[in-house]
Parts: C-alpha cells; structure tokens; sequence
C-alpha cells in the first residue's frame, strides 16, 4: 500500500517514463500487436496488459488502496464482468435494495438466463443483509453513497458479515471516488468504478474499473480476456492525464455540494435535500465514519406544485445532462434518465419522485450556482411556461 498522498499518487504513480525524450507526460503506445518471441510479457489489448493499461492499473490500485487494478470499457462493463466472474449457475447473489439502474437491470433481467439466483435487501442494517443470505449465496453488492438519494451503508458491517459467512464483499464506489472512501481500508474485497465519473471527471470518456487482491483480480481477468470490454489506450492515455487532478477537482466539489446542500435545505421551494454531508441526513454520522468527504453528489425534491420541466428549462449555468461527476454542474430527473428503465411502482419504493433532481456539482464559484438556482426557482414558482 503506498504512503504517499493523495495528490502525489495522482500525480505520478503508474506514469511511464518517456526514456527517448524526457517528456514530463507518460508517453502514449498506439499499437495494438506486439512482439511475442524474444519478450518476458506478450502483449495484446484484449489481455490488459498494454504499456499504457497496466501502468494506469497501477495508479488505480495505488488510489484504492489494493493490490492490483482494471481498467474496463465501460462502468458496466466493469460490474457486469465482475459478477459474471464472481457467480456461477446455482449461485445467489445479496444487493443492497438502492442501486444504480444500470446494475438492478442487469441482475434482473439477466441473471435468470445463467441460472444465478438474487434477492435484494428490503434495508440496510445488518439484519436486512444477512437474513437474505442462503446456503448457496456468494456475493454481497452494495453501493454507498447510492444514486440517486445517498444513502449510506455500513461498509465495516458489511465486510464483517462477508468475512463470518465466507462471502466476497463488492461495492460500487462511484459516487464516492477514492478521494472521499477507500472502501478496502474498511475490509470490503472488490471496489468497482465507473470512471466515466470522477475518475475521468470532464465528461468527454467512457471507462470502467475494478480494483481488488491479486486473487481476486485474476479471476475477474480470466473473464474479461474472453468477454473482450478492455479500453482503448488512447482513452486509457487520457483517463491517466484526467486522474492527475482528481484530488483537486474532487475536493473542490466538496466544498461546493456541501454549501449548496445547506442553501437548498433551506429554501422554502425545496421539500428535501439528500446529502450525507448535513446534520439532517439519517446517515450523516456514518458517513463522517467512514469517508473522507462527504462528495459532489446530492439530490433534492421540490415541492408539490412545482414543475421540474419547468426548473431545468429556466437553469442558465447548471446543465440538464444525462451523466455526472464532471468539472460542470449538471442535473438530471432519475425518473426520466437514470431509473427510467425502473416501473413506476419500483421507483415509488425505492422513494424516487417525479419532482426529485439528482444534483452533480461541479467547480464553478458557488455563489454563481447558487443564483442560477435561485432564479430558477423563483421563475418557476409562478409557473409560467412563458417566463420558464
């Protein structure tokens, strides 16, 4: 595990030497065939272990505090090879009941094809994980803070259960980023990004990871080669220079999300705030616990009689945009983007609304936010599609 600080570790470790020039950046290795007589590694794209993948690798697991790293094509590409690997037909699979979308569709409406049994926890307090646990289960998967209303799970709690049940404990760490939590340090086996997120953090890459012990992480690989998600080395190229500044962009959102998040909890427009940052949060003692900061992300309901078509149409600075987690604010409604693929029904229990935002915030002076806000917020309160 490195000493060295986060920033450093950003900064330089898995760069690669530019040996015939000195240039002050990691060169960038294009090719996609290498030699394979004469050479201690054979290298191939598909097989992660290109000059560019497996020095990014190296930084990934430096800032998540593991052993080894992968780098995926996408952050899906990431879960859905790490459960493939981790579950066999016969298998059961323990997920938290609040999960990204994207993952609650792949287990339900994959799983049953490969025979993988799964059943999602009704909370989050140990009872709700460990009265799901069976005879055959072999995986807990959680996400924490989870998207879109960041709620906070136990991640010491969960690791424990893992380890009296002989289970392999998984966590989606995007929301989160290794600024704010290094779930390993609190026993959790498998931390998965998606790094189209904070890690790449400009909105302009499309990548996933996942960060893990050698053993763990060779039997992940053994998939990933036949499954073919690795990332081009162009994007790894660019998601390495992007990880240089994610201390400072990260710690930057912090800032502003946890003064925002005050501005909003007490606007009279707004019904709720979610963010692990505030006193209010049921969760907030546990996030001080277990995080470093409490993040970028939150989100809010407005109040009856608002319109959030209305609220997004009048924002001049915050962008309505489907992704989040990049130097610019955006906002999007969960119901219509990220859990739309969700029935009515599951968004109700899960305690999505149709009025609820989820708020990424980005670098820009705060103050500036805070006015595009407010001035969308009092345009809309008139409700005049007009002025809106």
């Amino acid at each position: 595990m490195s000493k060295k600080g986060i920033h450093t570790i950003c900064t330089h470790v898995g760069e690669l030497k530019d040996e015939q020039f000195k240039g002050a950046v990691s060169p960038l290795y294009m090719s996609t065939s290498y030699a394979y007589e004469g050479v201690e590694v054979k290298r191939y794209p598909r097989y992660f272990n290109t000059p560019n993948q497996e020095a990014l690798s190296q930084k990934l697991a430096a800032l998540e505090h593991t052993e080894r790293a992968l780098i995926f094509g996408s952050g899906m590409a990431a879960v859905s090879t790490t459960l493939m690997a981790l579950l066999h037909k016969g298998d059961h699979v323990v997920l938290q009941h609040s999960l990204y979308g994207g993952t609650y569709n792949l287990v339900v409406e994959e799983f049953d094809k490969y025979g993988i049994e799964y059943s999602f926890t009704k909370g989050l307090a140990r009872e709700d994980f460990e009265s799901e646990i069976r005879e055959n289960t072999r995986v807990i998967y959680v996400e924490t803070p989870s998207n879109p209303l960041l709620k906070i799970t136990d991640l010491s709690m969960v690791a424990e259960l893992a380890s009296e049940k002989i289970l392999i404990s998984v966590i989606d760490n995007t929301f989160a980023s290794p600024v704010n939590q290094n779930p390993a340090d609190l026993g959790i086996d498998i931390i998965i990004h998606s790094a189209t997120k904070y890690l790449g953090g400009h909105s302009d890459i499309l990548a996933g990871a996942v960060c893990g012990s050698e053993e763990h992480i060779d039997r992940i690989f053994q998939l990933a080669k036949n499954f073919g998600g690795s990332l081009s080395d162009y994007t790894v190229w660019l998601l390495e220079r992007s990880i240089k500044t994610l201390g400072i962009r990260v710690k930057a959102q912090n800032r502003n999300a946890r003064k925002l998040a005050k501005f909003l909890h007490k606007h009279e427009q707004v019904k709720q705030v979610y963010y692990p940052g505030l006193k209010s949060h049921p969760d907030h003692e546990l996030a001080k616990a277990q995080m470093h900061g409490f993040g970028g992300m939150m989100s809010f309901e407005l109040e009856e009689g608002m319109d959030t078509a209305l609220f997004l149409k009048r924002l001049k600075l915050i962008k309505p945009s489907m992704s989040l987690a990049g130097v610019e604010s955006t906002i999007l409604s969960p119901a219509k983007t990220s859990h739309a693929l969700l029935s009515e029904e599951e968004r109700k229990r899960q305690g999505i609304s149709d009025r609820l935002l989820r708020f990424s915030v980005g670098i820009e002076n705060r103050k500036d936010l805070m006015a595009d806000i407010e001035q969308a917020l009092i345009a809309c309160a008139a409700g005049s599609l007009k002025e809106c």
